[in-house]
């Protein structure tokens, strides 16, 4: 019973979470400081920052997999508490980046461009439903429901995976047309 309530305790707040981040992200896009009067230098060395920190999500995932396989449980929760934790520091850096630069429009041409654009978008799409697949997973853990927890989990490594790793992608790719 009280395994139930917990889940349903974080089920608001999953719920709210989930729409209120990318809300909130897709708003803050579209804020420039410089419009507001503040005079703010673009923060031009966080991408190649935040592209790392992506980057860093994908093995610390790999590497809490592997920990839970190996019956390492201690580990697997510190792992996943250091990917979530990544993963908000990421949010963060990109959020103050794209408030203080201009987008950065991808130059490639021909097929490169539809790839760049294909799996742009699918990051972003994925990079939304992440958060409650995430958010549902880890609140399962915490209730110790480890079969529900296992059966999302199966879903939402790969889909989190995917989207750490096509964060870097897309910063490769993009990285040659920065200003």
């Amino acid at each position: 019973m009280e395994d139930n309530s917990l889940e349903q305790k974080f089920s608001k707040f999953i719920i709210i979470v989930s729409i209120v981040i990318p809300v909130v992200v897709a708003i803050l896009f579209g804020v420039k400081l410089k419009d507001f009067g503040y005079n703010v230098e673009p923060l031009s060395f966080l991408p190649p920052i935040y592209a790392t920190i992506n980057g860093m999500t994908a093995l610390v995932l790999i590497a809490a997999v592997l920990a839970i396989k190996n019956g390492k449980r201690i580990l697997h929760e510190r792992l996943m508490a250091s990917a979530i934790a990544l993963s908000v520091a990421f949010l963060v850096m990109y959020v103050a980046y794209h408030m203080t630069a201009d987008s950065t429009k991808f130059g490639g041409e021909g097929t490169i461009r539809y790839v760049y654009f294909f799996i742009l978008i699918t990051h972003i799409i994925l990079s939304i439903a992440i958060i409650p697949m995430v958010l549902i997973t880890y609140v399962r853990a915490l209730s110790q429901k480890f079969d529900t927890h296992k059966k999302i989990a199966k879903i939402t490594f790969p889909i989190w995976l995917y989207v750490a790793v096509t964060g870097v992608v897309v910063y490769l790719m993009i990285s040659p047309y920065y200003v």
